[in-house]
Formats: C-alpha cells, structure tokens, sequence
C-alpha cells in the first residue's frame, strides 16, 4: 500500500497544528504529533513543530506512511462454539479476547483461533486481518457473534446488519439508579472531537445510533439492564449509556473501573438472524459468564 497524502487549508480560526490535523482527518492528536515530528507534515511548504499556530489559508500537507503490515497466523486457542454448518459458525467470545489481529494485539486473537477451526475456510470479504468477520464486539465486552465460512455467507448476513434486522441483544450493568424501567437512545455518534481515539454522541461526522433498554432490577447505585441494539455503532451502548448519565459498570473509558473486573460489564446474549443460505431464521442466548455472575451477586447484596 502506498504512502496516503493529506492537504488542508485552514478557514477561519485554528488552533495549534497537532490539534487542527486530528481535528480534521481520521488521524490521532498522538499520531499528528508523531507524523510532525518526523517531518512528514509541512506548513506553506516548510516543517514546523506540532505546537505551530496557524492562520487562515495556511496549506498543511501530511504525508501518511503505509501502515504496518500484519499477517494473521493460525493458533490452536480454545473455542466456545454455540453453532456450525458449512457456512457460518456462532462463537461465544470471552471477555478479554480481541476480535482480530492490530498493531499491538497480534497473536491471541478470534481470527487466530478461527483461521486454525476452520483450516482456512473462512470469507475474504474483510481481507487477511478479518477473514470471517461480520461484525465485532470489544475485547472487554463478551458473548455471541457470528462469524462467516464463504462470501455468500458474509454477504447474506452484512446486508442484515445493514438493514438492522439482525437480532441482537445485550445484558449490562449500568451505574446509577433508573426513573423509566425502559427507553430508547436515538443520538448520533462519531469520532469524539476531543480525543480521537474514543467515540462520542456528536452531531458532526456521525452516524445515526439507536439501542432500546429495559431495566430488569435496580438496586441501590446501579441496575441490571436488557438491551437492544437497532443500529451497531463502535462502542454504541457503551458510548449511549454514559451519554444518558448511565455509563456501563467497569468501563474505564466511558465511565470509571469497578474492582474485581477488567473492562465493561456486557454482554452480547442473544444473536438471531436469517440464514443466508437456507434461509431459516436461527436464533441463540448465551449464559452469563461467571464475570457477569459474580458482578450481579456483588450488587445485588447491594440493594
């Protein structure tokens, strides 16, 4: 893959040009800086530090390297498989395990289990990093997601998600105590302006994001929730939860850490959906992980 090269004009007023470039493109504030530093960035044709001001009709050029390149290998890692056929498999995710291979989690990985179960057989419609995979769940955030033999398969089910008739339901912990024992979340979400490596309800480069949930016990400072997602955006219940004052229990990034767990307290138990080649409609619930009992069993002594 070849370099990538970004031009930029400032309009009106900008701040410091490490900020202005992660404000403006897909790159991170931490990236610009390092992209600055490394003289792949000028201004007006000449190189400057990240910390530059800028004015109107300045002319910013990034160059952008091609990213690293990552092969997935196969690895014998255990798999908690809910369904197979010829086609499709659904997996019961652990807590803790990342979907696919990225800088920094390389090995490990869902698609490094798969690529070994499957011997190969697995659709190349998301290329050699995502063989397989439909869609995603966070590595903290556990349960069920389907996963692609063939390209008919992958198709099939991606046009599903895209008309939102795919089943999907969580089951979450949320901090603070419900008014409503039900409710729907329609805000948009996006890149968080502020930080580009976290997502945000935001009205600028967004996507519509809707999730519907029903509180199923309340106790004293948090309550057990039934949710379900009508769009799938990046860390949408995640990110709509804290946006309603109700972050997820556990979540460092959108709320705060819980002792005794790693990560969100979610979990993805009930998939359904069409299958793309027979058809029928199939549907599976997933038992809580002992994480999640074990959560419950604290906050319901809690009440």
């Amino acid at each position: 893959m070849d370099e990538r090269i970004i031009s930029l004009t400032v309009t009106g007023q900008a701040s410091r040009l490490d900020k202005f470039i992660s404000e403006e493109t897909d790159i991170s504030r931490s990236m610009a800086a390092k992209l600055i530093s490394d003289g792949m960035v000028t201004v007006n044709g000449r190189a400057v530090n990240k910390s530059a001001s800028l004015k109107e009709g300045d002319e910013i050029t990034v160059v952008v390297p091609p990213p690293e390149i990552l092969s997935a290998e196969p690895e014998n890692i255990p798999l908690d498989i809910i369904y197979e056929d010829d086609d499709l498999l659904v997996v019961n995710k652990p807590k803790g395990m990342v979907v696919h291979p990225a800088v920094g989690n390389t090995s490990g990985t869902l698609v490094n289990a798969l690529m070994y179960h499957c011997q190969g057989r697995l659709s190349g419609i998301n290329g050699v990093l995502r063989p397989g995979i439909v869609h995603r769940i966070d590595k903290n955030t556990s349960g069920l997601l389907v996963v692609a033999k063939n390209d008919t398969a992958h198709a099939g089910l991606a046009e599903q998600i895209k008309a939102h008739s795919m089943t999907r339901e969580y089951l979450a912990v949320a901090m603070g105590r419900f008014k409503e024992t039900e409710g729907t979340v329609d805000a948009p979400i996006g890149r968080d302006p502020s930080d580009r490596l976290k997502m945000a309800v935001t009205p600028r480069n967004s996507k519509n994001a809707v999730t519907h949930y029903t509180v199923a016990e309340q106790y004293k400072n948090c309550a057990f929730l039934r949710l379900r997602l009508e769009t799938g955006r990046t860390h949408q219940i995640r990110v709509h939860m804290s946006h309603i004052g109700h972050p997820i229990l556990g979540d460092d990034v959108y709320g705060k850490a819980f002792k005794g767990i790693e990560g969100q307290c979610l979990h993805a138990y009930k998939l359904g959906f069409v299958h793309p080649v027979t058809f029928e409609y199939m549907e599976w619930s997933g038992e809580l992980p002992q994480y999640f009992l074990s959560v419950l069993e604290k906050v319901r002594k809690d009440v």
